[in-house]
């Protein structure tokens, strides 16, 4: 296998710092860039402790300044945030605490007054959800996790729909069909027609460490119903999907999954990376990425090119990676950029609509790797990165 291309280009500018260290651990909470600006909206996430933060901030490019909204939103980690048709955010789910239950609870900013109010209330609290953005302006949500029976969690199957435009709460949120497989921690895609892709993710099983899935589905907006897709190739969480085109999608990294097709141990082995085609349904192995990697970001950077920032090896002893790299699907090529100043997982990225990425806050160092072993390194550090020519 050839090696991957080094460009030395553009480089990660320091911008000014978010308005305080936070964590953001899931695949749907955030950020988003506010509709009709270049402004980025941050929301809740966790702190050093793993406690839920109830704050939320908007970044300006213009003036490279953070500034936290008038009110503050309730305290939340893996909950969703999802830009709506209308400029406005929804904000749902989560968990309110370090070891809370799951939240019902939903939220919506407005920008333009800089106000949060209530949005409903959900039929299921969950965490670690997904939230999409459907052609007709509703949102979908769907999988998590919530608590069962003597405090021990369960992944969810159920779905429903979030309708900006209702009138009452009681018309809200509805119930539409459960998915084929309850999951957590899954990414969802929207892809052609409204379709929404759900890849991977993990199922409490009772043990230590819940167990990757391959499994992926359709959800089809005109019949409200779910349909199985074709698996992964190889069972992912903590991995990310993202939109090469509106009928292809690109999926990297993953939690290490320890001994590989050989037998050997390999504790950074998921260098791995596939593409879905929704014309097939079926998956196929891209060119593995040069290092393998989880809790990173992926964002698309225009049609068949997305940039992989960060991430991690085995984030309870670990420290950040400055890796970063740009694939091409025409080429199926991987080429290497200019590293991060600050090596992160879990942290907040978004593309800028003038292609600039925006990358805040997330861990840096846990257990051994950390000067104190029993809390994980946060950073409040922001960069700014040219994505014009990646």
């Amino acid at each position: 296998m050839t090696s991957p291309t080094v460009v030395a280009a553009a480089k990660w500018t320091t911008a000014h710092d978010l308005t305080g260290a936070t964590a953001w651990y899931g695949q749907h909470d955030g950020p988003v860039v506010l509709k009709g600006t270049t402004k980025v909206l941050v929301v809740g996430g966790a702190d050093a402790g793993g406690a839920a933060l109830g704050r939320a901030a908007v970044y300006n490019p213009a003036d490279d300044t953070w500034k936290a909204t008038a009110t503050q939103p309730s305290p939340r980690r893996l909950h969703t945030v999802t830009a709506l048709a209308d400029g406005k955010v929804l904000v749902t789910g989560g968990i309110g605490g370090s070891t809370a239950p799951g939240l019902a609870s939903a939220e919506v900013y407005d920008p333009t007054a800089d106000t949060w109010s209530p949005a409903g209330t959900m039929n299921q609290a969950r965490w670690g959800h997904s939230a999409v953005l459907l052609p007709n302006g509703k949102v979908l949500v769907a999988g998590g996790t919530a608590v069962r029976a003597g405090r021990t969690t369960r992944a969810l199957r159920s779905a429903e729909l979030y309708d900006p435009a209702a009138t009452t709460d009681a018309t809200r949120w509805t119930t539409v069909g459960d998915m084929t497989d309850a999951r957590s921690g899954h990414p969802a895609v929207a892809l052609k027609d409204g379709k929404v892709l759900v890849v991977g993710g993990t199922a409490a099983v009772g043990t230590d460490r819940d167990p990757a899935l391959a499994f992926c589905e359709l959800y089809d907006p005109d019949r409200a119903t779910w349909t199985p897709t074709g698996n992964l190739l190889r069972p992912r969480a903590l991995h990310q999907a993202t939109a090469l085109s509106d009928t292809t999608v690109l999926v990297t990294g993953g939690r290490a999954p320890g001994a590989g097709d050989d037998g050997t141990f390999d504790p950074l082995s998921r260098r791995t990376a596939e593409t879905y085609d929704l014309a097939t349904g079926a998956w196929t192995a891209a060119r593995d990425m040069p290092a393998g990697r989880a809790q990173h970001r992926a964002v698309a950077l225009g049609p068949g090119k997305v940039l992989v920032i960060g991430g991690t090896g085995s984030d309870p002893d670990e420290a950040g990676y400055r890796s970063v790299v740009a694939y091409d699907a025409a080429s199926d090529t991987w080429t290497t950029r200019a590293g991060l100043l600050t090596g992160r997982w879990a942290f907040a990225a978004a593309v800028l609509p003038d292609t600039k990425v925006l990358v805040t806050g997330g861990a840096t160092r846990s257990g051994l790797a950390a000067a104190d072993p029993t809390a994980t390194e946060l950073t409040a550090a922001t960069e700014l990165f040219d994505g014009s020519g990646a």
